[in-house]
This record gives C-alpha cells, structure tokens and sequence, in this order.
C-alpha cells in the first residue's frame, strides 16, 4: 500500500500547481451553473403539475454539481495512459514491480482530487452568500452533511473504477475517443448530470438506478438536500459499496485478461 499512497500524494502535489487553469474552470462552471438555473427556473415557471423535486433542491443540485464536477465527470481523462496503452509504451509499466491497476486507480484518483481541491472552495463559498433563490441552501442537520461528504467520497471512488473500465476497454479497441464518448454520454446521462434523475420518465429512472453511474452523482447531492431521507442514504451507501467492490473485482479481472493477450511491437 505504501507505493500506491507514495503515487497519490506525488500525483496529488503535482496536480494541486494549476491553480491557474483551476481558477479558469471556476469562471466557467459559474456560467454554466448559472445558464441551468435559468433554464430550470423558466421550466418551472411553466409547469403544469408539482415537479419530483423542489426548485431550491434542484439550485442546490446544481451548485453541487459544478463544485465537484472533477468529482463525478467521466469525460474528465489521463492523455497520457492513452498513450501508453496505443503506442506501445505500456510494456514499461509490465516491467515495474507493482499491481498496474493499483497504480492507476491511485493516480486517477488523485488527478480527480487535486482539481477538485482547487475548484470547489471558491465555487461553494460564492454560492453560499448569492441572493436567493440562486443561492446553495445548507443541508437540514449535521446528520445530513456527514452522510453526504461520506457518499460523495465513496462515488468519487466508484468513478474512478469506472474510469479504469473505460481505460481497460481500449486495449481492445484502441480507440480512446470512441471509449471516452460511449461512457462519457451514457454516463453523464444517467448520472443525472444533464437532467437530474427525479425529472425523467419513470421508465429512464429505473435503468438510472440500475446502472451505477447514478451513484457517483445524482445520489450524493440528493442526500445533501434533503431529497434523499436518511434512512434511504444509509440503504443507498451500502448499495454504493457493493457497486464499488464488484467494479473494482470486475477491472482487476479484465485488466489481468487483456495484458495477457497485448502485443508490443509484433512481441
């Protein structure tokens, strides 16, 4: 375990020097947040019957949403293990003396981590202090916020699986941009990032909840409005664990698979 806490930490500093092109990604999620809200706000204004969800609720799902959009993006990628997987250059990592997808699942992680880190202070705190209705509500009780910064953890852990999934599949493919796009839309869909999952028809919910994208996102910001009850967050984490461990079995499987049959240079 050392080695892979040694690689987070590196790879955690090393991400935490763009402060920079962190305060840049700032700027455009407030657009963005702001552009939604609108829109929300408008749909609500029209509609004809009480929506799933309370507009305040939804303000906070947004907001929540671009602060820790690293978080629960899975378009948000690692050039550089592309590259290593389709010019070859991944026989190197074969040759070092660690679990490859430890290491990996280690720097993804702290990829995520850092960018977030610099990203969703700032992006909380203006938040907090917009006029309403536009502002970020506080959760109900101490309760409530300690099981989300617990969900939303355990989903950022989750992503990062399925990011390791999406890295596995171009071994086979060997095309990053058609893996990135399938699991890019599909998941941010389902996730709730386009359209919270309390909005769409019944039909589309039940496969939101069967697929475990919605885990990393939809369920963690729900838990912190009070969307969520308790008793339903602390059944959603046990089901979020489950995810976890399967999908962590299932990327260790197919990774030890598709590095037995690679071929390096004709070898």
């Amino acid at each position: 375990m050392n080695v892979y806490l040694s690689v987070l930490k590196i790879r955690l500093l090393f991400g935490m020097q763009y402060r920079g092109a962190a305060l840049a990604g700032v700027a455009t999620q407030f657009f963005w947040g702001f552009i939604s809200i609108m829109v929300f706000e408008a749909f609500y204004e029209q509609a004809t019957q009480t929506p799933p969800i309370q507009l305040n609720e939804l303000i906070t799902y947004i907001w929540l949403q671009q602060a820790f959009l690293v978080f629960v993006m899975l378009w948000f990628r690692d050039n550089e293990l592309f590259d290593l997987i389709t010019s070859g250059n991944i026989a190197y990592e074969l040759c070092r003396p660690y679990d490859l997808y430890g290491f990996w699942y280690a720097k993804l992680l702290a990829q995520r981590l850092s960018n977030a880190l610099l990203r969703c202070f700032p992006i909380l705190l203006v938040a907090f202090i917009l006029p309403k209705p536009y502002n970020l509500s506080f959760p109900p009780n101490s309760t409530t916020l300690i099981l989300f910064i617990v969900t939303l953890l355990i989903g950022l852990l989750l992503l990062v699986a399925i990011s390791m999934l999406l890295y596995i599949s171009v071994f086979i493919t060997l095309s990053p941009m058609g893996s990135l796009l399938v699991f890019g839309v599909l998941g941010e869909f389902f996730a709730g990032l386009i359209i919270p999952v309390p909005l769409m028809p019944d039909w589309l919910q039940t496969i939101a909840y069967v697929l475990p994208f919605r885990w990393t996102a939809d369920f963690p910001f729900r838990v912190y409005s009070g969307h969520i009850p308790q008793e339903e967050a602390f059944l959603g984490l046990l089901i979020q664990l489950v995810y976890l461990l399967a999908l962590v079995l299932v990327g260790k499987t197919a990774l030890n698979r598709v590095l037995k049959r690679v071929v390096v240079q004709g070898g």
